[in-house]
């Protein structure tokens, strides 16, 4: 079994560790203050091409696997933007995987090759504040109107939806009462965020202000037929090429920004003297730290796995929620302890290191809580009776 990365691997961690690092601290700790999308950041990585490294060839992208992705995003994330410059690529790298696996060959057409440049940017509209994580009970419904659908309802947590055009949206055709299971009669639409019909409120929130989080607030918002992605009813189960994906890019993010607020931490300790020595001479310090970097390093080889899984076509669904749950806590325990390494001025701005466990923390509650994950993994690995 070989762990070393190939050629391909090898470049694209290299070029997207020169890109980023293009943008140091002063800039994010900016555009973090500002409420600013890091248009320059993001501009630089898809006049490179990277935006499209998923979106197979024929539509203009580099046809890479997800193993790709992620080894470009967890870059990305150990480096000053972390979370802020890793949700800036996010989305439009991967959100678009519904599409690639099951959008019809127009719609496909019509949309990917725009992705693939970044030029098309979409958000995801799933979640909603009265279902939570109980997407079965989602509320936003769609209903026939000859040959196209009317929407209506709210989305919440939609990332990027201020400079989005689109949306991946989730919508009921179905009663919840009139199907069979729970998560059948869902439809997951492509839609244009057309500001006659849809109205998008920021959230103020704790971290991550470079890139925008919202609420969606949907009337009588018209559908094409075109704009179904896979078939109707079976919408959740197409969300899934998207959701699985999502937790792997945000555990290989998650590490990242682990060991950025590690290397942070280590060199304030080697160059920090307290009592006439550095004080990462101290096991209180060091040995934290060391903790951190031994989690770490097995979070990694656990997101590696499960995207080689993904790529390989496998059934994915435990190792991408395990690789999430692993590396979103120890991310924030790496942080966490930089800023007890940091003392006193590891809460101040002008060290970044708060930035980061500010930022490393939201990753233990979106796109799914921890404790969700630890359900899933109950019943549906263990064959444990279900909780809830």
């Amino acid at each position: 079994m070989d762990f070393s990365f190939d050629s391909e691997l090898e470049n694209i961690r290299g070029e997207t560790h020169r890109l980023a690092h293009r943008f140091d601290d002063d800039y994010w700790r900016a555009r973090e203050e500002k409420h600013e999308f890091p248009w320059d950041f993001y501009n630089a990585f898809a006049k490179q091409g990277w935006i499209g490294v998923i979106v197979p060839e024929q539509y203009g992208g580099a046809g890479m696997g997800l193993m790709s992705a992620a080894v470009l995003l967890g870059t990305v994330a150990h480096s000053a933007g972390a979370q802020n410059a890793a949700s800036a690529l996010h989305i439009s790298i991967f959100g678009m995987g519904p599409v690639i696996h099951h959008g019809s060959e127009e719609l496909k057409r019509r949309t990917l090759p725009p992705t693939a440049t970044g030029d098309l940017h979409v958000s995801f509209g799933v979640t909603e504040d009265d279902a939570g994580t109980d997407t079965s009970r989602i509320r936003t419904f769609a209903r026939r109107d000859g040959s196209r659908w009317i929407v209506n309802g709210k989305k919440i947590w939609n990332t990027k939806a201020q400079q989005a055009s689109k949306c991946l949206l989730l919508a009921r055709t179905t009663p919840r009462e009139e199907c069979a299971k729970p998560l059948h009669g869902m439809t997951l639409f492509l839609v244009d965020l057309d500001p006659k019909h849809v109205e998008i409120r920021p959230i103020d929130k704790c971290g991550r202000n470079a890139v925008n989080s919202n609420e969606l607030f949907i009337h009588d918002l018209p559908v094409d037929d075109a704009d179904v992605v896979g078939e109707v009813g079976q919408g959740f189960r197409c969300l899934l090429d998207g959701l699985n994906p999502e937790r792997i890019v945000l555990a290989a993010e998650s590490v990242g920004i682990g060991r950025q607020a590690l290397d942070k931490a280590v060199h304030y300790a080697k160059e920090r003297v307290v009592f006439d020595r550095p004080i990462g001479m101290n096991q209180a310090i060091a040995h934290p730290l060391a903790d951190s970097y031994a989690e770490l390093e097995a979070a990694e080889l656990l997101w590696q796995k499960a995207a080689w899984a993904f790529d390989a076509g496998e059934n994915v669904g435990p190792l991408a929620n395990i690789a999430k749950l692993r590396a979103s806590e120890a991310a924030f325990r790496a942080c966490d302890r930089a800023m007890q390494t940091f003392g006193g001025m590891g809460y101040a701005k002008e060290c970044n290191v708060e930035r980061y466990w500010r930022e490393s923390r939201m990753s233990r509650i979106a796109p799914i809580s921890n404790e969700m994950i630890l359900n899933f993994v109950s019943e549906h690995v263990l064959g444990l009776p279900r909780s809830y």
